[in-house]
């Protein structure tokens, strides 16, 4: 089976404990090693405003993680955790890799379109002061 590249964004309670959060992330990691997968990136953004209440909260503790696995249960393993979590308010789990994909495939297909293209070649602008044409070549336009 392939890899896959996945964004874990998860919110927590604005009053959650720095500890108790760095724990939490500490407990998906070991997870996500269990199921021999790779936390390639933690970032912890901080308390941010959120856009909308959510369980009566203004603002959350933003946390994100970039994981790459190869099996698909360790993500409804993750997110089981982080449902069953206390300080989680809110998670997002994004699949990377078929987006990636798609951009690639895009690309593709626009540069075999620019090939198939004949170029338009430019035409050279009228300089300012440049003589008129002259009358023969006026009269054999009109």
């Amino acid at each position: 089976m392939e890899e896959r590249l996945y964004d874990l964004i998860f919110i927590c309670r604005p009053d959650t404990p720095e500890p108790e959060i760095d724990k939490l992330i500490a407990t998906l990691q070991h997870a996500a090693e269990e199921k021999q997968a790779k936390v390639e990136k933690v970032e912890k953004w901080g308390t941010r405003r959120l856009a909308y209440r959510v369980k009566r909260l203004r603002e959350g503790f933003f946390v994100y993680m970039l994981l790459r696995s190869s099996h698909g249960e360790l993500l409804k393993e993750l997110e089981r955790r982080l449902r069953v979590s206390d300080a989680v308010v809110k998670y997002l789990t994004i699949r990377l890799d078929e987006e990636i994909k798609r951009q690639q495939k895009f690309a593709r297909r626009r540069e075999r379109r620019a090939a198939r293209r004949p170029r338009k070649t430019a035409v050279a602008p009228a300089t300012p002061g440049a003589a008129p044409p002259a009358p023969e070549q006026a009269a054999a336009r009109g």
